[in-house]
């Protein structure tokens, strides 16, 4: 398995940043690994930290009164977790692992500390966070969709 620096600098989310900045993010990361049904956060706990999906498979879901709704799915590569970045830093949703999987996870007041301290890596990661929010916002439109849109 390769190190986190040699990983994240390839990753999408990541590609293109300013080495000193990937030596900045990678200062505040750490690999981890998690089983099958296991929480990498749950909704209003506090968002200390987002995950870099390196293998496995994670569902963002939220709850109802009937049960859970999963909104999306992260794969390899994709990024779980934007609440940390967003005050007041508490999770909107849960997050939990399908099956076995191993990420990149990264402390998120670190990264806000260096973000504040280096305002360009700040915007230069807001940029990215916004857009993956989108994506998981359209992801989740067209789910909900397929749920409800064709009722008879």
């Amino acid at each position: 398995m390769r190190t986190i620096s040699e990983y994240l600098p390839e990753h999408p989310f990541f590609r293109g940043l300013d080495e000193r900045w990937i030596d900045l993010v990678v200062g505040c990361a750490a690999n981890t690994h998690v089983y099958p049904g296991a929480y990498l956060f749950r909704e209003g706990g506090p968002a200390d930290r987002f995950f870099v999906v390196r293998r496995g498979r994670v569902t963002i879901e939220t709850s109802t009164p009937t049960g859970s709704i999963v909104l999306d799915t992260a794969h390899e590569g994709d990024v779980v977790g934007w609440s940390w970045l967003v005050a007041p830093f508490r999770w909107t949703f849960d997050a939990r692992a399908t099956e076995e999987t191993s990420l990149v996870a990264v402390d998120g007041a670190c990264l806000r500390g260096k973000c504040e301290a280096d305002p360009e890596l700040g915007y230069a990661l807001l940029q990215r966070v916004v857009q993956t929010m989108s994506d998981r916002l359209q992801s989740a439109r067209a789910r909900l969709l397929d749920l409800y849109g064709n009722r008879s």
